[in-house]
């Protein structure tokens, strides 16, 4: 009976411990959580520092904070791009991040008190140097390349790099860029729902190039020791697209959620993400970059669209890609 009472005591205890553990509620895209994505080192690291349960809830973030409203469960939001944060901010779901983002080095000045960046990168065309003999120099020479050059794309009504490429297009043609997409089509091979299905068809050799980002090779270099796979520099430019967390209005837990905002600024989270999302740190300087990111081709010349021009050109960009791809 002693030791029954004893154990049921006990029992309590930790029951009661677990449950004063406050729990951090971090909406986050598929990628983040898998095996290979950030999510588990970002979930090892914080939680050293805040005695607290991070808990990842992978899926289609904005779409699933929207739908709940201020019913969600999110204390953080993991994953948003500025291709869609007009509509994150205008559902007034989202509070100030309140951090100081004075030690960002992105290429761009950001001013931004409810998004706050944490890894960034460009859109490009990914090569094998071993497979391509005439590599284009330019937007203008992909364009007017030979039709037997294979190309994979993702689907900009899916996928966040499709978008930022028919953005990207908009962007360094204009009201052109309809007659651009129709010089492009025929050297499509095929255009998948994401980025992982194209970037394996062009991994097993089905397709030329890919449509992916400026730090793609650094995977290649420092995971697989291989210099062969290139991005394609182009003297127009290319569209760039930073990654963002914000803290939801409505958290249960402001302390931890703000907690974890400062978090992301912090060394050991920014030299963690270069690897762990294949990306380039927001908050690092170049000589902090692990060594595979130091030899990347990197564009001179970035593209960008704040949110209320994203917003305003989506369907129009999208629509062209569509007509053209159509005929």
């Amino acid at each position: 009976m002693i030791k029954a009472l004893a154990y049921a005591a006990g029992l309590m205890t930790a029951t009661a411990a677990v449950a004063e553990t406050p729990v951090l509620t971090v909406y986050a895209g598929d990628y983040v959580v898998s095996e290979w994505g950030p999510g588990p080192k970002i979930e090892e690291l914080f939680e050293a520092r805040c005695d607290c349960d991070l808990q990842f809830k992978p899926g289609d973030i904005l779409p699933r904070v929207l739908l709940e409203g201020k019913r969600t469960e999110a204390d953080i939001v993991f994953g948003l791009n500025t291709d869609v944060t007009k509509k994150a901010r205008e559902s007034g779901l989202f509070a100030a991040h309140g951090q100081d983002t004075s030690a960002l080095t992105l290429p761009l000045e950001w001013r931004d008190d409810v998004f706050l960046p944490f890894n960034y990168g460009h859109t490009a065309f990914i090569y094998n140097e071993e497979k391509i003999a005439n590599v284009p120099a330019s937007f203008d020479a992909l364009l007017d390349s030979d039709e037997d050059l294979k190309l994979v794309i993702q689907d900009p009504r899916s996928s966040i790099s499709g978008l930022a490429l028919v953005l990207w297009v908009h962007a360094v043609y204009g009201d052109q860029a309809e007659a651009a997409w129709a010089k492009l089509a025929p050297k499509i091979l095929t255009v998948t729902k994401g980025w992982s299905e194209s970037y394996g068809l062009f991994t097993d050799g089905e397709a030329d190039m890919v449509l992916s980002y400026t730090t793609s090779p650094a995977y290649h270099i420092i995971a697989e020791g291989d210099r062969t796979k290139k991005a394609a520099i182009f003297p127009e430019g290319h569209y760039f697209m930073v990654e963002l967390v914000a803290k939801t209005a409505t958290t249960d837990q402001p302390e931890l959620a703000d907690q974890f905002l400062e978090f992301v600024l912090t060394e050991d989270f920014q030299s963690m993400i270069a690897t762990g999302n294949w990306s380039i740190p927001a908050a690092l300087p170049r000589d902090g970059w692990p060594d595979g990111f130091k030899e990347l081709n990197l564009p001179e010349k970035v593209l960008f669209y704040s949110e209320d021009e994203a917003a305003a050109l989506r369907e129009e960009a999208i629509e062209a890609w569509r007509r053209a791809l159509s005929q």
